[in-house]
Order: C-alpha cells, then sequence, then structure tokens
C-alpha cells in the first residue's frame, strides 16, 4: 500500500486509526501489528511470510543470546543471525542478478528464479540485524513478547522505506506510550508535507527526468542533460524525504519518535557533509555495524581509507543488483578518501559556496550512475553533460528549462532550511501580526497542501516511491 493513494488515504487511515485510538493501551500493540500485516500484504501477500519469518528467527536468535551472554557460543548465535539475514537478502535481492552474470560471461544458460524483490527488504533485515547485535553488544535488552517485537519489525510507517529504526530507540515506547493531541497535529502536519513533497513536487519535476532519460542520447544537448539529472536530483530528494517525512509523522501520532532522516543534504559544502544530511539511517547503520567495527579511522589512514572503500561498496550493493549501484558506491567511496587525503581540508578554507558547488557537481554525477543501469547509457548521458554532445544548447533545452522553470525555483528554497527558518522567525517575533501569520500559516498551509496533494493524487495514476525498489 502507498502513502500517497486514495485507498491509504481514505479507507486504511481514518478506519486504521479510528480503531487504534479507540482501543485499551494492552491492545494497541495487536492493532498496531495486525493493521501493519493488512498494509504489507495489499500489495504482496505471499511475502508477508517472508517478512514474518525474519521475525521469528532474529526474536528465537535474541532469546538465545540471553541464554549465552558471556559465553563464546553466543559469538555462534550471533553469526547465524546475520548469516540467514544476509542469506534471505542476497537469495531475494541477487539470486537473477548473479546467474546473468554467470550466463553473459560463460555463455551458459542456468535458469532465472524470476523472483519479485520482497518490498522494503533491504530496511526491514537491518532492523533485525541491529537488534541481535546490539542484543549480543549488551546495548538492548532482549525482548520476550513475540508480539512486541512482531511490532517493532512490521511497524508500517517505516516498514517499507525506513528509516531504519534501531530496536533500542523504540525500545521503551514499545511497551508503554503516551498519544497527546499535539502528538496527533504535529504528526498530521509532518505528514502533510512529506505528501506534498511527495505528489507536487517529486512526481511532477519526476516527469523531466523521465522525458529526458528517454531520449535518444545523441540528440541530448548540454544543457538538456543539466536539465535532466537536476530533475532526478530533486525527484529522488522529494521522494524519499518525503516519504521520511510521513513516516515520522504517521509514527508521531502512533505514540513513536522516528530519527530524521534527511538534513537538507544540497547545502552541504563537502561529499562528508552531504552523506551525514543524506539518509542519515542508513549512514548510521553502516557506520556503527561495518565502519566502526573495521577499525574506522583508529588505525591510521590506509586502514580508514580501506575502511571507507569497503563501507561504501557495500552500501552501493546494498541499493540494488547492478553494476550502475556499484559504480556509484565507488564513486562517492572516491570523493570521500579524497577528502580524507586532502580535499577535506581545502575545502574547510574555500567559500562555503564553492564547497556547495562542488558538492552538487559529485552528487550530480552520483545520480547518472545511481538512475541509469546501462554503461552505455552513463556513458552517453555524461558526454552529453560535460559538452561532449552535439550541442551545448538547443531549443528543446531552452523549451524545457521555460517548462519546469518555476517548479525549480519552488524545488531549490524547499530542500534549503528558508522556509523552516522563515517559520520560527515569525514562530519567536512577538509582534501581533508576525503571530496572526504563523498560526494561519500553521493551520492553513498543511490543509492547502494536504488538498492539493489529493487532487493530484486523484488525477494520476500508480506512483510508488523510488526507495520501494531497493
Amino acid at each position: 500500500m502507498v502513502f500517497s493513494s486514495v485507498v491509504f488515504l481514505f479507507r486504511f487511515f481514518p478506519l486504521f486509526f479510528l480503531l487504534y485510538y479507540l482501543v485499551p493501551e494492552r491492545l494497541k500493540n495487536v492493532i498496531l501489528f495486525l493493521g501493519s500485516l493488512i498494509f504489507y500484504a495489499w500489495g504482496e501477500p505471499v511475502y508477508v511470510l517472508l517478512m514474518l519469518f525474519s521475525t521469528v528467527v532474529d526474536y528465537i536468535h535474541g532469546r538465545l543470546l540471553e541464554k549465552l551472554q558471556g559465553k563464546k557460543t553466543a559469538r555462534l548465535v550471533l553469526l547465524s543471525s546475520i548469516i540467514i539475514n544476509l542469506g534471505v537478502l542476497g537469495f531475494f535481492k541477487y539470486a537473477d542478478f548473479l546467474i546473468r552474470t554467470v550466463n553473459a560471461g560463460f555463455g551458459t544458460d542456468f535458469p532465472l528464479f524470476a523472483l519479485g524483490l520482497p518490498i522494503g527488504i533491504s530496511f526491514y533485515t537491518f532492523q533485525t540485524m541491529s537488534y541481535t547485535i546490539d542484543v549480543y553488544r549488551g546495548q538492548a535488552r532482549v525482548q520476550k513478547n513475540l508480539l512486541d517485537f512482531g511490532v517493532y519489525v512490521a511497524m508500517f510507517p517505516q516498514l517499507i522505506a525506513g528509516p531504519i529504526v534501531k530496536y533500542r530507540d523504540v525500545e521503551q515506547s514499545l511497551h508503554h506510550r503516551q498519544i497527546t493531541l499535539q502528538d496527533i497535529s504535529e504528526g498530521l502536519k509532518r505528514f502533510c508535507v512529506g505528501l506534498a513533497k511527495k505528489v507536487l513536487l517529486a512526481n511532477n519535476i519526476g516527469e523531466l527526468w523521465n522525458f529526458v532519460s528517454g531520449m535518444n542520447l545523441q540528440r541530448v544537448s548540454t544543457l538538456t542533460a543539466w536539465l535532466g539529472i537536476l530533475a532526478f536530483g530533486f525527484q529522488i530528494y522529494f521522494d524519499f524525504s518525503g516519504y521520511s517525512d510521513m513516516a515520522i509523522g504517521l509514527g508521531r501520532m502512533l505514540g513513536f519518535r522516528f530519527p530524521e532522516n534527511f538534513n537538507y543534504p544540497y547545502i552541504s559544502a563537502s561529499v562528508t557533509e552531504f552523506w551525514r544530511r543524506w539518509h542519515i539511517s542508513l549512514g548510521s547503520w553502516f557506520r556503527e555495524y561495518v565502519y566502526f567495527p573495521m577499525g574506522g579511522s583508529r588505525k591510521g589512514l590506509p586502514r580508514q581509507l580501506f575502511n571507507i572503500l569497503i563501507v561504501w561498496m557495500l552500501t552501493g550493493i546494498w541499493h540494488g543488483a547492478g553494476w550502475n549501484f556499484l559504480l556509484w558506491g565507488l564513486w562517492f567511496a572516491f570523493a570521500l578518501m579524497l577528502e580524507k587525503i586532502f580535499l577535506g581540508k581545502l575545502l574547510v578554507w574555500l567559500p562555503r559556496g564553492i564547497g556547495i558547488c562542488y558538492t552538487l557537481l559529485v552528487a550530480m554525477v552520483g545520480w547518472v550512475l545511481f538512475a541509469l543501469e546501462t554503461p552505455a547509457g552513463i556513458w552517453g548521458y555524461g558526454k552529453a553533460m560535460f559538452g561532449m554532445a552535439q550541442s551545448l544548447v538547443d531549443r528543446q533545452g531552452i523549451y524545457l528549462g521555460r517548462q519546469y522553470l518555476v517548479l525549480f525555483l519552488i524545488g531549490a528554497i524547499a530542500c534549503t532550511p528558508l522556509p523552516h527558518r522563515f517559520t520560527e522567525y515569525l514562530k519567536k517575533t512577538r509582534t501581533g501580526f508576525h503571530i496572526a501569520l504563523y498560526r494561519f500559516g500553521e493551520k492553513f498551509i498543511p490543509a492547502a497542501l494536504l488538498l492539493l496533494s489529493v487532487a493530484g493524487i486523484v488525477d494520476a495514476s500508480y506512483n510508488p516511491f523510488l526507495y520501494f525498489r531497493f
């Protein structure tokens, strides 16, 4: 089920929350678990069993780790959990790709599995793995109630595309949570903002990327190529951050506080800063469970560079079964390693605007690798971007620039902290006019965004989030 759909907004959402608020606290986890299963099964009923399998596996491993705490066999139990989780994830996500690669390389004809990718498997697998690792480390208490653990894994707001929530961050809320009217109000406003990001910005500017990426690359001018990749950069940001906003808003309405997943990444003055602001929960996961255990930066620069390389190869592979994702990971690994060697120190001394331009350039090249699957497509698009196309500017590029100018301007402002800072300025200013304007906007803007988004949804066809395929 998609948040930006009529079914969710007008059927699931009102019925679920009405029932959730009416039942006593001891039954809220039951309603949340059953509602989450319905939410997931709406699109993929078969793969509910796979999610339940992962839930039971890591619940059992957690109980075993509690009994074996301090013993050498505990490490074997943890290893068993990791192997099962990564084995399931690897089979469903990479089996067909590996078979195609072997067939192409050796001229063989092994049959493909023709498996669909279970939605959200990369996200909930990382969540359940973090639980067993934290229990093994003594950083989280074991969950003895299978239903409560199932709620943690299957909770529908962040089940499909994050944020990746660590068990210790919601442990207390799983047992007891208070929901105030302010929580419901703030959660609804956050949901409306996220919905608008997806429907009004991501979907509309994504049409430009779909048009440009579908063109014959030999006919794409440099201007058109840059308009296209900038459109994709806006699309993936508003699509994914919009989903995160909706997930965080829905979580707050349920009584949970999920971690922030984005912090205005396009104003970053270095690639290092960019990845502290983009998909924060995934970066945090890799740092805590891969980078730091490998030694982080504690064992000298050569080892740190090696650790960065490994982490970013894994980050690329996590996103999908394709050589382009591996190249995407290696591209950012290369940029981050350069910053660790010398570039980071240089960027500190340069004006911040230069750092932002450099970071955006690296990010846009990265999005080409991310969005285009074939080497020929990546090479052809890169040539067009950097002036090796038939023309630098053409009529079509000028036309597209004019058509999408307003949307680009809105997107450029919306991906900065300016709207938030203006809101905070109105909120803190004590004059009557500013307070009145703030209160009017606080009530009117979310409602207007919701109405406009609903109008866009009714007119549109099925529009899943980009990160559903990861």
